[in-house]
């Protein structure tokens, strides 16, 4: 490893030289680079441990990044900065993460390189430290030396970083001209995605384990928190729910999902359309449902909300989650056992699990949730059809035996036929069971 010996010229003044093996091997060769200064040099040193103790690209002996040689146009930086800007088809917030990413956990690592090809170039070694470091928790070879720890990512947190580097890169291989020859984050090793950890990060709730939460709620958050376990919806979209929503489909009570809260570049909470295109939709629900919202929505303008917070206005997710869900969850289970912690976004997903055990197909929970791909369903929601093995089994062997009677799963409306036979839920979560009987026609 690179480090720093102090040095005392004739005129008794101090200079900071910077030593390290190239190569981090023994036998490599000695290295180093003189300051003035000790913090210059510390950096320096960093930047050497950084790049597998190899000098720093773009750097001249004794004259440090030499900027003749680099268009400034093309530093990370600000190249980052303005691929981010131009970007179209993205939320205001979504802009505004971006950068924020690129500033905080991009720069202190490639900050000092360009993105074009030639001297101070960033390299694909450069990317893989990058990524390792990120998966460690690793400080950057910019990083402050008192700042504290970084935090490790998650798998899944280390890809979607990648990602938008990747994009970023590959937006200065197809510039015209191209400002390089491939991207250095081409056939990058990301860390797997199927460790326990990222098992973890969903919670299922048991049909009776959502009963327990539902009762511990305070009055004022229970009709909110039933509409998200009983139709699926993100929260953005459940809060930002108007009476000219309430529709009717094929003669049965249904919601058109057309709007959802969002947050423009300021931060500041806005209306606009929902997440994706197949975010835009309409789901059927249960009698009991249609009759809360539309009671909940009478004298209301048709562009109101139909829940609002303690003080009126839209519901704030962290208040909502630190005054209204955390005590409940705290409530069951001290009253009931309860051991699982769930997110408020929890609830979604165990609206997925609870069709999935129904025999509701895939491309139905796909379209009800509003997910722009059935691969996004496959991924998060298919270790659950485990329980759909027998299911499975029966229908094959139907198949291969011409002789053999329809398993009664499949036969006519089947999906409301299994919906049937589960056992009956708590009273107050009621409306989950009879929503996967409704269900079985399908989602626009």
């Amino acid at each position: 490893m690179a480090y720093v010996k102090n040095r005392v010229r004739r005129d008794g003044s101090v200079y900071y030289t910077v030593m390290w093996r190239a190569g981090g091997t023994a036998g490599g060769k000695q290295e180093s680079e003189v300051f003035d200064e000790e913090p210059a040099a510390e950096r320096f040193k960093d930047l050497v441990n950084g790049h597998g103790q190899n000098w720093p690209l773009g750097w001249i002996r004794g004259q440090g990044f030499v900027a003749d040689r680099r268009r400034a146009e093309t530093m990370f930086e600000p190249f980052a900065l303005a691929y981010v800007d131009r970007l179209t088809g993205i939320q205001g917030d979504t802009r505004t993460k971006y950068k924020k990413d690129i500033q905080a956990n991009m720069v202190p690592w490639f900050g000092p390189y360009s993105v074009e090809d030639g001297e101070g170039s960033i390299l694909r070694t450069m990317v893989q430290d990058w990524v390792n470091d990120l998966e460690a928790g690793r400080l950057a070879p910019l990083d402050a030396r008192d700042r504290k720890p970084r935090t490790a990512y998650a798998p899944k947190t280390v890809h979607d970083k990648h990602g938008l580097l990747f994009a970023i890169l590959q937006s200065a291989v197809d510039a015209e001209p191209s400002l390089r020859a491939s991207n250095p984050c081409s056939k990058t090793r990301l860390p797997r995605l199927d460790g326990a950890e990222d098992e973890e990060e969903m919670v299922f709730l048991e049909r009776e384990e959502w009963a327990w939460i539902h009762e511990c709620l305070r009055d004022d958050a229970k009709d909110l928190a039933e509409t998200i376990a009983e139709t699926g919806f993100r929260w953005g979209e459940a809060t930002a729910l108007q009476p000219r929503d309430l529709r009717r489909r094929n003669g049965r009570p249904a919601i058109r999902i057309q709007r959802a809260w969002k947050k423009d570049e300021d931060g500041k909470s806005v209306l606009g359309p929902p997440k994706t295109r197949k975010s835009r939709r309409t789901i059927v629900i249960t009698h009991k449902l249609d009759q809360m919202l539309r009671r909940r929505a009478k004298g209301l303008a048709s562009d109101a909300l139909i829940f609002t917070g303690p003080e009126g206005g839209k519901w704030d997710p962290g208040t909502f989650r630190r005054l209204r869900w955390v005590p409940a969850i705290g409530l069951a289970a001290e009253k009931y056992g309860l051991i699982k912690k769930p997110r408020i976004h929890d609830l979604r997903h165990s609206h997925a699990s609870w069709l999935i055990a129904a025999k509701v197909p895939l491309p139905a929970i796909q379209g009800r949730l509003g997910h722009e791909s059935i691969t996004t369903a496959v991924d998060r929601y298919g270790h659950l059809l485990d329980a759909l093995d027998d299911e499975v089994m029966a229908a094959v062997e139907w198949a291969m035996d011409p002789t053999a009677p329809m398993p009664g799963f499949l036969k006519g409306a089947g999906l409301a036929s299994a919906a049937d036979e589960l056992p009956q839920v708590p009273r107050q979560c009621s409306g989950v069971a009879q929503e996967t009987k409704m269900d079985a026609s399908g989602v626009a």
